[in-house]
């Protein structure tokens, strides 16, 4: 979603998803890779749960898949996909794939009947076969009641301290994007680490500044060199081919580079 610029993850086709998945189990080699099931990809029927989370792991790469909500059917498709062999993660709470449900990305479990819920909806899809959930946007108090009250491990974004483990979008935790719906706001639970993304906005003006006024690249920056020889026989190949006005531009880079690599021209500040 953040990568692409979408304000939301329900466009994001399984052949994008893919392409991510790929290009991380090329780079990571230690890390338990889990690949989440793209909105559409897995909602119609069993048998389609399985073979989208067979294609997440052939050709994805992943080591286990993930899949949103805690409804029958999603709870169906996380034990039809065990059942077939597949590992499966959870994610209860704020599922960004059922914001249209939820009325937006809005935290759950704030009142009794919601909070009674994520906690159901945990302890199914754990007995469905999940060997781990996601808790995502609910208060530390739900979030430690479902971590205590399940076998398994809880990973907790935007749920407070009490989950067995943390995760932040790295765009977030970097400050490197505007979260897509709250422009120049960040999550209220994500806190930002660094700001990455002004340090890029600087360097990308910087680079562009230096290239409008030609002082990028210079010398040190233009490291490939040809032979006095090997010069002088290309000025005159390209004589011969009639290009006199490339053969005057290309002598004109020569002297210049001789001008800014001699002594008297570092000393004059000749650019």
């Amino acid at each position: 979603m953040v990568v692409h610029g979408h304000d939301t993850t329900l466009p994001i086709t399984l052949d994008e998803m893919l392409v991510h998945c790929r290009a991380v189990a090329r780079g990571a080699t230690r890390p338990l890779l889990v690949g989440d099931l793209p909105f559409g990809t897995y909602e119609s029927s069993a048998n389609q749960a399985v073979d989208t989370a067979v294609r997440v792991l052939k050709e994805g790469g992943m080591d286990a898949i993930k899949l949103e909500g805690g409804a029958p059917s999603r709870v169906t498709a996380a034990k039809v996909i065990v059942e077939a062999g597949i590992a499966v993660m959870g994610h209860v709470g704020l599922t960004p794939q059922a914001i249209s449900v939820l009325g937006g990305f809005r935290p759950q479990g704030k009142n009794i009947a919601s909070a009674v819920k994520v906690v159901e909806t945990a302890l199914a899809l754990q007995e469905a076969g999940c060997f781990s959930l996601v808790l995502e946007c609910v208060p530390a108090t739900v979030a430690a009641a479902a971590t205590s009250a399940l076998r398994i491990p809880t990973i907790g974004i935007g749920a407070g301290p009490f989950c067995s483990g943390q995760v932040l979008v790295y765009h977030d935790l970097l400050g490197m994007l505007q979260h897509p719906h709250h422009a120049k706001v960040t999550p209220k639970f994500c806190k930002q680490f660094a700001h990455v993304g002004d340090v890029i906005n600087k360097a990308l003006t910087d680079y562009k500044e230096e290239v409008t006024s030609g002082s990028f690249p210079g010398p040190d920056h233009s490291p490939y060199k040809m032979s006095a020889a090997d010069v002088n026989g290309f000025l005159n190949e390209l004589q011969k081919m009639g290009l006199d006005k490339a053969a005057s531009a290309a002598a004109a880079v020569v002297e210049k580079t001789e001008k800014l690599e001699s002594p008297e021209g570092e000393n004059s500040g000749i650019n």
